[in-house]
């Protein structure tokens, strides 16, 4: 244990977390839980930005709340650390590249349909998103799961999701009710990952460590959370009024808008509701090209709900919202992006506060270690998800088996968690080396083809 640091590191400039965000940007593949588990491998394990236990209670907050909680999770460390330039600077890091290249991917899939180049690429980085996701469940059940009644509470949300279908939503209500309940029966089952030091005894003392002073600018007032969600009401009325005179474009705000209310767990979620209204209400884009877009959305960087932005990108195009085609679809892909992430930045500035205050009360956070619980069943039930559209790609319900069997993506999976999990290899290298295998493995074939 003597080689643990007992004094934390310098406390990040807003230009050095900067950098991070920025690069975090272009390489949080994996959809949530694998962006969640680079986070932590890198801020509370290398970096030690932030200890276990204040990383873990900010993530059960953003497990609750509506939108994607990999990026609310962003923004509430980068807040905690710099305030609301700090939390700005993260959220819009986070999602920046993925728009950027989602919108350029579209604009492409219009003009010229399939990309071999791509393809191959994306071939090889589907393994490596199931390895991710594997291992990000690994991760935080191994540090989060301290005892057999939170085991118990991970294999049944599994089981629940995996086997009977049961929303994400239920499962985190009832995952919160059974915390308050063992709060009151069995605190000591549900304390959470750690309480005061436990985070030195893994990693080290961090900047933001769990006996660290919450920030003034993160302390709760009134007046602070009136501010708050009065400014954020004048942003989303002069946005919307801005669009004013262009009707699909302000279709676009309004229902992008109640989408991000709508997302209390996760992208899978909201996805059905993006479906009917971007494909059967609006005619923004067909089934196939929602699909497709899915598809990019699930193998790019990025927030899975990213896949708004090729939605809006395809609608801009598709109702000639400008003359210029791209311009048209750039319009549509960023009023869709803009109004779907806006309120992630009011769920943290306005209830951060409250959560901090919060965070030693039992009442408080026996709920979010319950939560905590639900959600390592529901990334294991993802892995699975993944797993089976990665090696069976042509499976369906009825026929979950259905040849081909992809043997290939099997061993590439394989190998990205070994790599992981035994060598401790970095996520920004296992990502691309497995992009450029399933892209020399789909030339080969297609030669011997």
């Amino acid at each position: 244990m003597s080689d643990i640091p007992q004094t934390p590191p310098a406390t990040p400039t807003l230009g050095q977390a900067f950098k991070y965000w920025f690069k975090l940007g272009f390489i949080s593949f994996g959809g949530p839980m694998g962006q969640i588990a680079m986070m932590h491998t890198d801020l509370v394990e290398k970096k030690r930005w932030i200890s276990e236990h204040r990383f873990l209670h900010a993530l059960n907050f953003c497990m609750i709340l509506p939108g994607p909680e990999a990026i609310q999770l962003a923004i509430y460390i980068s807040w905690l650390m710099h305030g609301v330039v700090g939390a700005v600077m993260a959220g819009v890091l986070f999602f920046l590249p993925a728009f950027l290249l989602l919108s350029v991917l579209a604009g492409v899939y219009l003009a010229w349909g399939d990309v071999p180049l791509m393809q191959g690429l994306f071939y090889g980085i589907k393994p490596a998103v199931v390895a991710i996701v594997l291992f990000a469940a690994w991760r935080i059940g191994s540090k989060a799961l301290k005892n057999s009644i939170l085991w118990s509470m991970a294999a049944a949300a599994f089981i629940a999701i995996f086997v009977f279908g049961v929303d994400f939503p239920w499962i985190v209500l009832v995952a919160a009710l059974l915390g308050v309940i063992g709060g009151k029966v069995m605190p000591d089952k549900f304390k959470g990952s750690g309480g005061h030091g436990a985070s030195n005894k893994q990693y080290g003392a961090a900047v933001i460590d769990d006996h660290t002073p919450t920030p003034d600018h993160a302390r709760f007032s009134w007046a602070k959370l009136g501010i708050t969600v009065a400014a954020f009401i004048g942003i989303w009325a002069v946005s919307m009024f801005a669009l004013f005179g262009n009707q699909a474009l302000s279709e676009m705000g309004s229902f992008f808008t109640k989408a991000a209310f709508l997302t209390i767990g996760g992208a899978y979620a909201v996805l059905p509701y993006v479906y009917q209204g971007g494909v059967e209400q609006y005619g923004w884009l067909t089934g196939p090209q929602m699909m497709d877009g899915l598809a990019l959305g699930e193998t790019t960087p990025g927030p899975l709900i990213m896949v708004v932005t090729w939605v809006g990108y395809m609608g801009g195009v598709a109702k000639g919202v400008l003359s210029n085609p791209v311009a048209a679809g750039f319009a549509g892909a960023a009023v869709a992006t803009f109004f779907t992430f806006l309120p992630s930045f009011l769920f943290i500035l306005a209830a951060g506060p409250v959560v901090e205050s919060t965070r030693n009360d039992i009442k408080f956070t026996a709920p979010l270690t319950g939560v905590t619980a639900a959600v390592v069943g529901v990334i294991m039930n993802l892995a699975v998800f993944f797993a089976w559209h990665t090696f069976w790609p042509k499976g369906t319900a009825a026929a979950p088996f259905t040849n081909p069997f992809e043997w290939f993506t099997v061993i590439v999976a394989v190998g990205a968690f070994v790599a992981l999990w035994k060598y401790k290899a970095d996520i920004m290298k296992v990502i691309p080396v497995c992009a450029l295998l399933g892209l020399a493995y789909t030339f080969i074939m297609g030669a011997i083809g």
